[in-house]
């Protein structure tokens, strides 16, 4: 069965008999990594990251998945802005970066205090504009090897005149989500295997008083906490243990998606009604239709 149940509430979210079906693999070879998926509503088609190849992949329904640009910067995650604007998170230049509607690329962050970022990973755009990525050090290369001494948070103001660092305290920060009122940000940290949250201040800083453990998403099963989305019930969703988990706003966990693919790399929520979630792993593009709509991009 492709859902494990771990409370009732699970029968509201995602029938018990509907299947994830399989939409491409074989992304990038034996290195390649899918990630980053994002939803474009006005063409009806899902962009993701091919990080190894260094490709942006298209797939349409009917059209299957091919290459939409490259190279990439070897990008990773991607979101939109309030604009439509692309959001890339880029591994090889170490910046965050817009793709303007001309095509033309501003960045939005290379560095911090004049030092170079480490790598950054995934990035999410809150409803006033503001933009939040994580920024992991790389586990393939030596914590020496890069300018800053952690692996960090940020946030960016909509006019990118600010960039503010909100937490330092991460091993391996990666996905990010805010909740639907936008008052909680929930950051996991895959080498710790769990997702934090924090209320967030008028601010748009962090509540650091406030900073919990949400959920932790070990387990004997192959897969690690990366990825994360919520819906517009305030239910979690990330990668895990097994494959996707779904916990309530509360942290408690409904219940799992499982895939039967290598580890969960990312997801996002798509189609005209925002209830298909797409699955990325390291090699595959998955979905799977589920009874509650996702949060759009761009935020409204």
């Amino acid at each position: 069965m492709p859902i494990e149940k771990l409370a009732p509430e699970m029968d509201g979210i995602v029938s018990a008999n509907q299947e994830v079906e399989d939409l491409g693999a074989g992304f990038g070879g034996e290195m390649g990594v899918a990630e980053g998926p994002v939803w474009w509503k006005e063409g009806g088609y899902l962009l993701f990251s091919d990080i190894h190849a260094n490709q942006r992949m298209k797939y349409a329904q009917g059209e299957g998945v091919s290459v939409f640009s490259e190279p990439t910067n070897r990008a990773n995650g991607l979101t939109r802005d309030l604009q439509g604007r692309l959001i890339a998170a880029e591994h090889d230049s170490r910046r965050v970066t817009r793709q303007e509607h001309d095509g033309s690329i501003t960045v939005i962050a290379s560095s911090y205090k004049g030092r170079q970022l480490n790598r950054p990973n995934d990035v999410i755009v809150k409803s006033d504009g503001c933009i939040y990525f994580t920024d992991p050090w790389s586990i393939q290369h030596p914590q020496e090897q890069w300018d800053l001494e952690f692996s960090g948070v940020y946030r960016v103001t909509p006019d990118l005149g600010r960039l503010t660092l909100l937490i330092n305290d991460f091993v391996l920060p990666n996905g990010l989500a805010f909740s639907p009122d936008e008052s909680v940000l929930y950051i996991n940290d895959s080498r710790r295997g769990h997702i934090r949250a924090w209320d967030l201040l008028p601010t748009g800083a962090l509540a650091l008083g406030t900073g919990r453990i949400f959920a932790d998403l070990r387990g004997d099963r192959e897969g690690i906490p990366d990825g994360m989305k919520v819906d517009v019930e305030g239910n979690v969703y990330c990668g895990g243990a097994g494959g996707v988990w779904v916990m309530d706003p509360s942290g408690k966990a409904l219940g799992i998606i499982v895939h039967g693919k290598s580890a969960t790399t990312n997801i996002a929520w798509g189609d005209d009604d925002w209830k298909t979630l797409y699955i990325t792993s390291r090699n595959e593009l998955m979905r799977i239709k589920l009874n509650i709509a996702g949060i759009p991009v761009p935020a409204a």
